[in-house]
Parts: C-alpha cells; sequence; structure tokens
C-alpha cells in the first residue's frame, strides 16, 4: 500500500502546472503555490508541525523526546523547469513524507525529524538558483537577488511579495548550526550511471559546483537586404562562434568532469528581415574539479576576446554566480553504505554533476545524498520517468537512515 500512496502523491502534485507539455511549475507560479499549499495540507495530516520561514521554506517538524535535540532533516523542492518531469525534487519531499510517517509509527525518537519543502531551488525563472537552501545555511545574496527579474520583467522582489515574502528579509530563515544534526537528501540521479551498472542506489561524494554567465554580444542592427555581407557587424554570427568555442572547451574540459552549456538565447531586434545587433545568452559551467572549471572560465574569456576583435563586436561577460563543489560529509556517506550493505541493496560511491539543495545545507550541517535511478537519464524532461521499485528502495535507505540519526 505504500507504493501506491507515494505514486499517488507524486501524481498529484503533478496536476499542478501550467501547459500541456510535461511539467511547468516554475518558482512562485501560480502551479508553485497550489503544489506548496497542497503538500502543507499533507503534512499536517501527517501530524507535523508545520512552518514557513522567512525565505517561503516549508518546514514540517516531528517532534522528538528532547526538545532540546538538534533535528535530523531532510526534504528537496517542488519548482521545476519548463518543460520539466514529475519526479525532479517530488521525490524527494513525497518520499520524505513517507520516511518520516514509518518513523512515527515506530514510536518516539531522541531527536525532532524535520521535512524542509526548500522554495526556488531551480534558476530557470530568475537565473538564481537555491534560494531556499540558500536562505538557510546564511548565504541569501539579497543584494543581487533584488535585481533578478523574469523573462516578463517580474522582479524577484515582486514574485517574493506575492507569496507574502518580503525579500528583504531573507536572512531571517537562517538557522544556527546547532539546530540541525544533519540532513539527507533523496533524488533522482538525473545521469545514467545507475542504469547503465545495474546499481540500485548512488551515494554522492562530491556534488559539482555551477558557475553561471551572461554574455552580451553588440553588432549593429542592419537592413537584412541592403546592407552588403563583408560590411556586416553580426551579433548573432559572433554568438554562434562562442557557442562553439564553448563546446571546444569543455569537450577539452570533459576529462575532468567539466561539463558547459549554452542554454538560452535571445537576438535583438529578433526579427528576419535585420541584421542581429545584439545577443544576450546564458552559459551553465559546472564540475567537480575546481582547478578545471577555473581553466575553463579563463579559456572561454580568451576565445570571447579573440572573436569579439575578429568580428568587430564587443562582447562582455557577466558572472551570475560562481560555486565551489561541495563535499559531502564522510560519516553520512559511510552511515548511507552502512544501511545500503545492511539492507542488501547494491550501491555504488559517485559524484553529482546536477547542484541540489543537499550542497548549500552541506554548509550549514553534516550532509549525505541518496540518488535513485532514472530512465535513460532522462531528467529536466517531460519523459522523465521513474520505477515505482527503485523509488520505494530509496525511501527504505532514506527511513533508516534517519531514523539512525534521530534514535
Amino acid at each position: 500500500m505504500e507504493d501506491k500512496w507515494v505514486i499517488e502523491l507524486i501524481e498529484q502534485l503533478a496536476q499542478f502546472k501550467e501547459g500541456e507539455i510535461g511539467i511547468s511549475r516554475l518558482a512562485f507560479s501560480q502551479a508553485d503555490r497550489q503544489a506548496r499549499e497542497h503538500i502543507q495540507g499533507r503534512m499536517k495530516d501527517a501530524g507535523l508541525d508545520v512552518r514557513i520561514d522567512a525565505a517561503g521554506n516549508i518546514i514540517g517538524r516531528l517532534a522528538g523526546k528532547d526538545p532540546e535535540a538538534p533535528a535530523v532533516a531532510t526534504g528537496s523542492h517542488l519548482d521545476t523547469v519548463p518543460h520539466g518531469g514529475k519526479y525532479d525534487g517530488v521525490v524527494g519531499i513525497a518520499g520524505g513524507l513517507l520516511a518520516i510517517q514509518r518513523l512515527q509509527a515506530r514510536g518516539p525518537l531522541t531527536h525532532p525529524v524535520e521535512l524542509v519543502v526548500f522554495i526556488a531551488e531551480e534558476a530557470s525563472r530568475f537565473g538564481y538558483s537555491n534560494l531556499g537552501s540558500k536562505a538557510m545555511n546564511g548565504t541569501a545574496n539579497i543584494h543581487a537577488w533584488s535585481r533578478a527579474q523574469d523573462h516578463s520583467g517580474i522582479t524577484l522582489k515582486q514574485a517574493f511579495l506575492k507569496q507574502g515574502l518580503d525579500l528583504s528579509a531573507v536572512t531571517a530563515a537562517a538557522r544556527k548550526k546547532e539546530e540541525l544534526k544533519g540532513f539527507v537528501e533523496l533524488h533522482i540521479e538525473q545521469s545514467r550511471i545507475l542504469e547503465k551498472t545495474g546499481s540500485k542506489i548512488g551515494i554522492v561524494e562530491w556534488v559539482a559546483a555551477s558557475t553561471r554567465l551572461k554574455i552580451t554580444v553588440e553588432g549593429t542592427a542592419a537592413h537584412s537586404g541592403a546592407t552588403p555581407m563583408d560590411e556586416r557587424q553580426d551579433a548573432l554570427v559572433s554568438a554562434s562562434m562562442i557557442v562553439l568555442a564553448i563546446q571546444e572547451i569543455s569537450l577539452e574540459q570533459s576529462t575532468y568532469g567539466t561539463v558547459g552549456t549554452v542554454g538560452a538565447q535571445i537576438v535583438h531586434p529578433g526579427v528576419m528581415n535585420a541584421v542581429p545587433g545584439m545577443v544576450e545568452m546564458w552559459v551553465d559551467i559546472r564540475g567537480v574539479d575546481h582547478d578545471s572549471i577555473i581553466q575553463t572560465l579563463q579559456d572561454i574569456k580568451d576565445a570571447i576576446s579573440t572573436i569579439a576583435e575578429e568580428q568587430h563586436t564587443p562582447v562582455a561577460m557577466e558572472v551570475l554566480s560562481s560555486e565551489k563543489p561541495v563535499l559531502m560529509d564522510e560519516h553520512m556517506v559511510e552511515t548511507i553504505e552502512n544501511v545500503c550493505r545492511s539492507r542488501g541493496v547494491s550501491y555504488r560511491l559517485m559524484n553529482s554533476g546536477a547542484g541540489h539543495d543537499a550542497m548549500y545545507m552541506a554548509h550549514l550541517t553534516p550532509t549525505g545524498m541518496i540518488l535513485i535511478p532514472c530512465k535513460n537519464g532522462l531528467s529536466h524532461h517531460p519523459e522523465e520517468s521513474v520505477a515505482t521499485e527503485d523509488i520505494m528502495t530509496g525511501i527504505d535507505v532514506l527511513t533508516e537512515m534517519l531514523y539512525r540519526l534521530a534514535k
């Protein structure tokens, strides 16, 4: 019955979306708000004491025998990328809620146990990721966030206000280290390593850091018919050369696990009968080797400089965010290993190429991460799919992990 309960909850949350293709539930959208309200209700139904912090994180707490003891926490996120899947983040929420209900049935534990629904994990809407976990660990960048806006011109400050929140007050969400004993996140892998190796559980050692760039290429808008080819300063041509350069640079650094993606472009004026006068594009660099990331950035800067000079199109590069790879807590990794061994579950130690709230919680409290396979490694995609059996295996490991920490 538990498997049906979990899948039903995942399907219920999947109903809160915008559009027909996949799951589009951008941070602070109406669909996101509806999903958050639904999970709050389910958490209260489970007997948890539910509150919302200054950043909008939902925190459901199962009391422990010792009211002064630090809490053991689990959780993930509900927001998605445009046209994403139904499991990204949600598995950690639904699975975390079931795990806590199982712990309730075992009887009172010494430590409180919390389920955290982090707000705004994805950077898709405002260009900044993991707002909730950054606020919780005390690294909220209010100055930068205050300048953020989506493609419709809605500012992050306005989005917070619509949720009844004050962006300038999110620092109040920061927690003290002594409040938490540890944090464990259950998540889908978003790659094919587990599927290819036949392992049921991935135990994360390193979480890749992301460095996000905005590159602006300035050309000269002109009539597409009247302007000779040899007299053009075509911003899109230069931008295309930069895209190819980033591809080549990233391939060279891929031996160190570094990847580079140009994920979005806006062309101005954006009509077929005008030479592009400006191109804005956004770049995502990720990896677990900090030296490789630094080298990748330097190579991109050098390539941009060369292309700008040769094409007579000035190029500006802005670093929107820059993180360092995060190492999961050694004791947490070992404990997850022991849980898997005791249950006869196949596992492998691995790195996570995707960023997660766990990497920011790791700055606050000892943190571990449990990954489960997803079909063909597809994620951030409408066809994202996870076997029910794998979800339940992940929840089993999470439950035992929380029990060992909280008993």
